[in-house]
């Protein structure tokens, strides 16, 4: 793999930690204490701040800040304008960074263009998060979530293609992969099974 690019006009503050193969583009800054994993990608205009953890294999696509107290597993995708918080009643007056609210983004999950996710939740693995979605509750794996507030309105495979939403055992129509639905969960069965 190769080692790391970082474009002339990004800022990676000393101290951070990136992983071989990981990619900066243009006007990205990255705080002094985040750890991110190799074969990341930083689109344009992004920000990573200290109390940061992305895995491997990460995309952020282009004007995405990802505040302290996230944490992005491997293989996420980040899409286009996407948005994090970390204080649930934020105040400029207020200093409540003692407060920020942990979010986690588990491996394979996608956020889609505009989405916002409210602090303090779990998306879970293989989920997939509709363009400008608003996340203000935990989300099962590979849900289908989409809407203000985001709802789940189906299942979608770990390739990313929509499953069936009836409660029983479904294939993923693209790769294969088995699953059974049920009334709020959807799980990959493995093989042997």
């Amino acid at each position: 793999m190769s080692q790391v690019h970082i474009h002339p006009s990004a800022i990676v503050d000393e101290g951070a930690s990136l992983g071989e193969g990981t990619r900066v583009w243009h006007w990205v800054h990255i705080c002094g204490g985040a750890k991110i994993g190799k074969g990341c990608s930083f689109g344009q205009n992004v920000f990573v701040g200290n109390d940061v953890l992305i895995g491997d294999n990460v995309k952020v696509q282009n004007n995405v800040s990802i505040y302290d107290a996230v944490t992005l597993e491997d293989d996420v995708f980040c899409g286009p304008s996407m948005v994090f918080t970390n204080v649930n009643n934020p105040r400029s007056h207020v200093n409540r960074k003692n407060e920020y609210r942990r979010t986690v983004v588990k491996k394979g999950a996608s956020i889609g263009a505009n989405a916002t996710i409210v602090c303090g939740h779990t998306v879970g693995e293989y989920a997939f998060i509709g363009a400008g979605a608003v996340v203000t509750r935990d989300v099962p794996a590979y849900a289908l979530m989409v809407g203000t507030p985001a709802k789940r309105i189906g299942w979608m495979c770990s390739c990313g293609e929509r499953l069936s939403n009836d409660i029983g055992t479904h294939s993923c129509p693209v790769c294969g992969i088995h699953y059974e639905v049920g009334g709020n969960h959807c799980t990959p069965i493995k093989s042997g099974e």
